[in-house]
């Protein structure tokens, strides 16, 4: 699959294929696919992006100035690894990034597999492609995050992950958020295109107030939720609160069901309908991501496990605000190593965590404190220029082509 374009990166003006998952889509990352395109599309060296984005039954996306949508797959569906490759084909853009994670196709094993099998199909066809990866199989617990029911298939799909790693590894670069992460597939698997990417805040974000709204003080959590993403826990620290002293308080669990676990939050609200001031708002909009951090005193991380870099923990601190997290595996070392900071628990003990929620909320300087430095850390590089580097990696696999 070349042409002229292929054949001539000096040109100006790139046409970049984007396959993520994308707004109105619920699916994981569509938040990141958002802010990917829209700062890819501001580059002076972008013409246009191609967004090979999942079909949704919201609708079609938003217009945004350079960019074109090609909705061209369907999570859990089998005939992803062919129908992607097919409209890229059909588009022909000059590079593709894919930001993926290993849920990013479908949480059916086979169709999930298949769908990570796309960079290397795109390689095989000579299409320059970088992935944004965001977690390892190697480092996901799969009993946990609700992918297999015993040890023994949690054994298997390990296994089985690490084969699609290795697939994943067949695009030209793949880049990753965290450093260790990059260092474990340059020695596990030899990979030399393994490379280190800024997440990178969302937005260009002013300089948000550390202080938190009169009223009642909010502790909040936002996620997907149902597999290594519970609320029982925290309802059960919250009630602890309460029985404490702490009635200035409201508990809002925001976000959807895992893919994994459909149902879960409607089930969440109808157990827990007998505690006060708990509140369920459901999907959050773009728009309303922003009132919704800055209205909490301090946002929650009641995981069990984890699956790589946090966006939520992001999405905290661009809007200044604590957090209290639970002290898993190389959670902590992760979650530092990328500058943040946090009131930690022991995972799975409710009073541990309410323990950690009050030590917030009964230290406004320390409060600010930690808002600060996890705003710091996650304002350092924005996607603005994150993009940038990415195009700059694309630019230079294009060029090494004309040499060859």
């Amino acid at each position: 699959m070349t042409n002229g374009r292929h054949d001539q990166p000096e040109m100006q003006g790139l046409r970049l294929g984007v396959v993520s998952a994308f707004p109105p889509s619920r699916n994981s990352l569509n938040e990141f696919g958002y802010h990917l395109v829209k700062h890819l599309s501001r580059l002076e060296e972008v013409d246009e992006v191609l967004v090979y984005a999942d079909h949704t039954v919201e609708g079609a996306s938003e217009h945004m100035e350079n960019v074109s949508f090609r909705p061209c797959w369907r999570f859990n569906a089998l005939t992803n690894l062919w129908r992607v490759p097919r409209e890229i084909k059909r588009s022909n853009p000059d590079a593709v990034l894919l930001n993926l994670q290993f849920a990013t196709f479908g949480d059916k094993r086979i169709a999930g597999a298949l769908g990570l099998l796309i960079p290397a199909a795109l390689r095989l066809w000579r299409v320059p492609t970088l992935v944004v990866l965001h977690n390892l199989a190697d480092n996901v617990d799969m009993k946990d995050a609700g992918f297999a029911g015993s040890a023994l298939t949690a054994k298997l799909m390990t296994s089985a992950g690490r084969a699609l790693t290795r697939a994943l590894l067949r695009a030209d670069l793949v880049a990753l958020t965290i450093p260790r992460y990059v260092e474990f597939l340059r020695e596990e698997y030899g990979a030399n295109n393994a490379v280190l990417a800024p997440h990178g805040s969302f937005e260009d974000v002013a300089m948000p107030t550390f202080s938190v709204p009169p009223g009642r003080r909010t502790i909040m959590a936002f996620g997907k939720w149902g597999t290594y993403k519970t609320v029982d826990m925290l309802v059960e620290a919250y009630r602890e609160l309460l029985a404490r002293g702490y009635d200035d308080t409201r508990l809002v669990l925001a976000g959807t069901d895992s893919p994994n676990s459909a149902g879960y939050m409607e089930s969440a609200a109808q157990r827990y309908a007998d505690v006060p001031n708990l509140e369920f708002p459901g999907y959050i909009a773009e728009h309303e991501v922003g009132p919704l951090f800055l209205s909490a005193s301090v946002v929650a991380f009641p995981y069990t496990s984890t699956t790589g870099s946090s966006g939520v923990l992001h999405q905290a601190g661009e809007y200044g605000r604590a957090a209290v997290l639970p002290r898993i595996g190389d959670l902590v070392d992760i979650v530092e190593e990328e500058g943040f900071l946090g009131v930690y628990f022991r995972p799975g003990d409710p009073s541990s965590l309410a323990d950690a929620i009050a030590e917030v909320l009964d230290d406004p300087v320390k409060r600010a404190a930690l808002g600060r430095r996890n705003f710091a850390a996650a304002t350092g590089i924005p996607m603005s220029e994150v993009v940038q580097w990415h195009v700059a990696h694309i630019q230079r696999l294009l060029a090494k082509r004309t040499t060859r």
